[in-house]
């Protein structure tokens, strides 16, 4: 598992959108990709397209990555994109089984996956963790309380860890996108296609490749470069809740 480079990146949440364009982008730039998510049969087309090793992940299960953490002997980059969104309900109608699974996906899951890699990146000797947030990591809105109070707590996670390796050889940078067309909003809205097209009706969204070129960008900078914070949203977005539609 090594390059002409010799540098390996790992992305979690890679079988689709923002991860798989992150995929593509990192085996441009040289590194051997490995990739990991629940759907293992849209991994291994990834895999082989850019050259790159396929293994199945759920980050809500600590065996599941034991496993994927003890195929990759060597990972100088990790990028954190697992996670996700369930429902809309105001907190007084609040699933709890929903919340869990956002906690479980987008906190703890970064939490098994850093903390299961850190003695890897550090022995690198020039390690890079991106953890891919959100604008709900700095914002919160009406009736998406499961999802930004995951974010957030996602985002205090990353940015203590840059305290806490501070002169180690990593640097962290949170990538925290705004609206962007991917399977997102149908995961949140159960499979509802419709309702998840409106979402972006009317404006430009993001793609998964406009956030993967900037994650690309931050990681091939100079190793004494930490882009520690990068917000990208569309022109026409302004905050979590403030959007231009077009006529």
């Amino acid at each position: 598992m090594t390059t002409s480079s010799g540098r390996v990146a790992v992305v979690t949440g890679a079988s689709s959108g923002i991860g798989a364009a992150t995929a593509r982008e990192l085996a441009e730039a040289g590194f051997e990709v490995v990739v990991g998510a629940r759907r293992v049969e849209r991994l291994e087309e990834l895999a082989t397209e850019i050259g790159g090793t396929a293994l199945p992940l759920d980050v809500t299960d600590q065996a599941s990555v034991d496993a994927f953490v003890a195929q990759v002997p060597r990972c100088d980059v990790l990028v954190n994109n697992a996670g996700g969104a369930k429902g809309m309900a105001p907190i007084s109608d609040a699933v709890e089984d929903d919340w869990r699974w956002m906690w479980e996906t987008n906190v703890i899951g970064t939490l098994r996956m850093t903390k299961a890699l850190l003695p890897a990146l550090v022995a690198s000797g020039d390690g890079h963790v991106l953890t891919v947030t959100s604008v709900a990591a700095s914002a919160v809105y009406d009736n998406g309380g499961g999802y930004t109070s995951a974010k957030h707590a996602q985002g205090a996670l990353h940015r203590t860890l840059r305290g806490e390796l501070l002169g180690r050889p990593v640097r962290f940078t949170e990538i925290a996108p705004g609206a962007v067309e991917t399977e997102f909003s149908e995961v949140r809205f159960g499979g509802d296609k419709d309702r998840a097209a409106k979402v972006y009706e009317g404006m430009t969204p993001l793609s998964g490749a406009d956030v993967a070129e900037v994650i690309a960008f931050a990681v091939t900078r100079p190793s004494h470069v930490n882009l520690d914070f990068i917000e990208i949203k569309p022109r026409d977005q302004h905050s979590a809740t403030r959007m231009h539609r077009h006529q």
